[in-house]
């Protein structure tokens, strides 16, 4: 990706709409992973977002951050570990929360569907791609015509950028890039209304990424998608992203627009992490980074979770958790020097 840019104010079609309807709202949402003898390791903690149709929200921080955990979460994919203590999250007004198995795998793929991390190993090995999203489309739309699954496999092949006589070929037999595109493919299958990407560029090179990307970001604009885009890299965030909710310990650091968060960043661990992105029109510039490790989720600080890394932290931060603080329509941090300068 390019050096760190600077975010425009106007930003086209990716410019938020308020007048949109929301599709998905996660309210103060809580999870705990629970092993036998251990304290709960808290993985998300008060977390809040909503996703309007059509746009795309960035999920960034380190890795350990609990952005896969409540990605996962969304749709009760968590593994036996994992429990949702507190929250709720609203999908068209319905809460995934409470509802039923039943109810729930009405919603799985066809109204929401994830495109997970690692292609090679979310597709099975010993059947044909072709055959993987035909699967999707019988288990998931029973009542679809038999006769017309093939065609509609080609059809979602197509959009992606892959040929129809690919459909026969096995995973192995495609290129990093390939798998990537057939597994949005067999996320878009059911004509879901959200989409959930997991890192989906990680380990592809430079230019696969960025067709990736592009890819996505025009499926959105035709078909209308909502995208939860889990990410760590910044690059990808300002390409695409209308917002970015900034993820440090399980908490939320900051959520704001894409334009805030590039420009007028409130939260130290979000500066931190604009520091450490290279830019390309400084390049004698020494590239920073945030010294240290991220806390244990068993073992959580006493105070603010980013305060033992934190450059500016004073002794407050150090006993006492920040709330979140609101600084405007749609930018929230949790910090106490935010509070102060408020």
């Amino acid at each position: 990706m390019p050096g760190r840019p600077t975010v425009e104010k106007d930003r086209g079609e990716a410019q938020i709409n308020p007048t949109k309807r929301t599709v998905l709202e996660v309210q103060n949402l809580s999870i705990n992973y629970i092993s036998e003898g251990k304290p709960p390791a808290r993985a998300v903690e008060n977390v809040s977002f909503t996703l309007k149709e059509g746009e795309l929200i960035g999920l960034v921080g380190e890795s350990g951050c609990g952005k896969t955990t409540l990605m996962l979460s969304l749709l009760r994919l968590l593994p036996s570990a994992g429990q949702i203590v507190d929250g709720k999250v609203f999908f068209n007004g319905k809460d995934l929360t409470t509802i039923s198995e039943k109810e729930l795998n009405k919603i799985r793929w066809k109204e929401i569907s994830i495109v997970f991390q690692g292609a090679m190993n979310a597709l099975n090995p010993v059947r044909t791609v072709g055959d993987q999203i035909a699967e999707a489309i019988t288990k998931h739309m029973p009542d679809f015509p038999k006769d017309k699954i093939q065609g509609r496999v080609i059809e979602l092949l197509d959009l992606v950028g892959i040929a129809a006589d690919h459909k026969e070929h096995y995973p192995h037999q495609y290129s990093g890039g390939m798998r990537q595109r057939a597994m949005i493919a067999m996320a878009l299958a059911c004509n879901p209304q959200v989409i959930i990407a997991d890192e989906p560029t990680t380990a592809l090179d430079v230019m696969i990424q960025a067709q990736i990307l592009e890819l996505l970001d025009n499926l959105r604009k035709k078909l209308g998608l909502a995208i939860v885009f889990v990410t760590h890299d910044l690059g990808v965030v300002a390409e695409i992203c209308d917002k970015v909710l900034v993820m440090y310990g399980g908490v939320t650091a900051e959520y704001a627009d894409v334009d805030t968060i590039y420009n007028s960043a409130r939260h130290p661990y979000t500066q931190e992490l604009l520091k450490a992105f290279p830019d390309l029109t400084k390049p004698k510039k020494k590239l920073s980074s945030i010294p240290g490790y991220p806390p244990r989720l068993d073992a959580l600080p006493d105070g603010c979770r980013f305060a033992p890394r934190c450059p500016v932290a004073i002794a407050r931060c150090h006993t006492e958790q920040p709330m979140l603080h609101k600084l405007g329509d749609m930018h929230i941090a949790s910090c106490h020097l935010v509070e102060a300068s408020k």
